[in-house]
């Protein structure tokens, strides 16, 4: 039967999702203690908490990404149905980022094993990173000591991109894929599509690989000409 590590190692980062490629605009104190958790400066996990589309998985990735083999990346809700047998033994890691802590809560077997690997980590000086949909006092966790543990995590909601920033953070993430990405372009997408960062990050990989496809670059021609040959455009 597999161990935890051998059915969480295999899971991917995303290529894209590494902290150069995050716009920090109203989240610069969280991303630097994030950082400090990576590079090993910082001896405490953390609870990152908000609505859907704002970067916490990005963020959960990031800091896995920079600290290499010493961390762990488990996406629940993807894996709840495996059954908690997948973070068994993951106490041997330095950090274990939990994504979507929310799909376990009030399922007894899975409270039961993260309060073990709470405890296991505190142990042997790791540290455990959780985001959710909501905050620690408001997650519907059945089990009183677990409640208890996590809620002396350092909390963070993070807080979704001003209007005005959205432009940028296209510009961005366009860069970290080696695309020229034009101001007066990036605005344009922002008023022909939806505003929320997900559909704009899908949006930019389509244009990307059209882009790659025509040899074009992305203005606002040859964008109107991709979105105007989408079904949902």
């Amino acid at each position: 039967m597999a161990t935890a590590s051998q059915l969480a190692l295999p899971l991917r980062l995303a290529d894209h999702a590494v902290f150069a490629s995050f716009l920090p605009a109203g989240n610069e104190e969280l991303v630097d203690w994030l950082v400090s958790i990576a590079e090993n400066r910082n001896d405490s996990g953390c609870w990152l908490w908000s609505g859907p589309a704002t970067g916490k998985t990005h963020l959960l990735q990031a800091v896995c990404e920079r600290a290499g083999d010493r961390a762990v990346f488990v996406p629940l809700a993807d894996y709840a149905e495996a059954g908690p047998g997948l973070i068994e033994g993951l106490e041997s890691r330095e950090l274990v980022c939990l994504d979507d802590l929310e799909q376990v809560a009030g399922h007894p077997a899975w409270e039961r094993a993260l309060f073990m690997l709470y405890n296991e980590l505190q142990l042997h000086g790791g540290q455990l990173l959780v985001a959710a949909a909501m905050a620690p006092r408001e997650c519907p966790i059945a089990l009183p000591d677990l409640a208890s543990r996590l809620s002396q995590l350092p909390t963070y909601n993070v807080h979704a991109l001003a209007d005005a920033d959205r432009a940028a953070a296209l510009i961005l993430r366009a860069a970290h894929r080696g695309l020229d990405l034009p101001a007066e372009t990036a605005q344009y997408l922002l008023g022909r599509s939806r505003r929320d960062m997900s559909s704009l990050y899908a949006l930019l990989d389509t244009l990307d690989k059209e882009a790659l496809r025509a040899q074009r670059r992305l203005t606002i021609p040859f964008v109107r000409q991709v979105l105007g040959s989408m079904p949902s455009a």
